[in-house]
């Protein structure tokens, strides 16, 4: 495998000075959000690496749960983040964060224990690159899934009140805005699914070819990483917007816009 210098990098780093100056020019208002964009990949993933190169020497479960701890909770607030509308209060954070937590370690712990069966079972050489792709790929999904979601609700407020005074349920009044929010979360991963091979060569094929792997080995290995992905995001972005669509109604279910933050 080619060993990349920083001035390979700097090169790289090129291409996106060159997207910022055509930005700036064009006046898109994200010159600013591109560079530190660029910036924040850098510094993270050269941080993430020294900690994986520390940790595959020093293999703990305690030091493994920490960072998995971490991933999570950072990824539950950028799903927040990434909302228009997001819920008020504890909710906007916790309806991502715990449906991250159910769909993406479920299923990293599922691959870990009866598909990959590493020894340990927790070993982060496989348990954290698995958990980063879970956690990555379901967060667009939940984040895509509640933002409908969310504008759905707010935009059809009127048809979801009269429903509910003609008797309809809180569940039947906002059940077609729900499939709708839910099939969005899960757009992402089928188009991933149905061009990958055809269209593309999906991230991890093309780094374990360029690794020196075996292409067929490197395809199987993506075939598995992308299943992986269509469950996690399958559960997480249904649970999220469960959650969500109940959170929109109280007990008396009332239709509840005021705990969605406007922009």
């Amino acid at each position: 495998m080619t060993e990349l210098s920083t001035f390979d990098l700097g090169l790289a780093s090129v291409l996106v000075i060159l997207g910022a100056i055509i930005a700036a020019f064009l006046h898109l208002a994200v010159t600013r959000t591109l560079l530190i964009a660029a910036i924040r990949c850098i510094v993270q993933l050269l941080l993430i690496g020294l900690v994986l190169q520390t940790l595959f020497g020093y293999v703990h479960l305690g030091w493994v749960s920490l960072l998995a701890g971490i991933m999570l909770f950072v990824a539950g607030w950028e799903v927040m983040a990434r909302q228009h509308r997001p819920f008020r209060g504890g909710w906007g954070y916790g309806t991502g964060t715990v449906s991250l937590f159910l769909s993406s370690f479920t299923v990293t712990l599922f691959a870990l224990a009866a598909i990959i069966q590493a020894s340990p079972w927790y070993h982060p050489q496989y348990a954290i690159p698995l958990l980063g792709m879970l956690l990555g790929n379901t967060m667009n999904g939940i984040a895509l899934g509640v933002d409908r979601l969310t504008e759905g609700a707010w935009a059809q407020r009127d048809t979801i009140e009269a429903r509910l005074m003609l008797g309809h349920s809180w569940n039947e009044a906002i059940g077609q805005i729900r499939r709708n929010s839910i099939r969005s979360g899960f757009i992402p991963i089928i188009n991933a699914m149905a061009a990958a091979g055809v269209v593309s060569l999906p991230g991890m094929m093309t780094g374990q070819i360029l690794a020196g792997a075996s292409p067929v080995q490197a395809a199987k290995y993506q075939i598995l990483i992308l299943f992986l992905i269509s469950g996690g995001t399958i559960l997480g972005t249904t649970a999220a917007v469960w959650m969500g669509s109940r959170r929109l109604f109280d007990h008396r279910e009332r239709l509840r816009l005021d705990r969605l933050r406007t922009p």
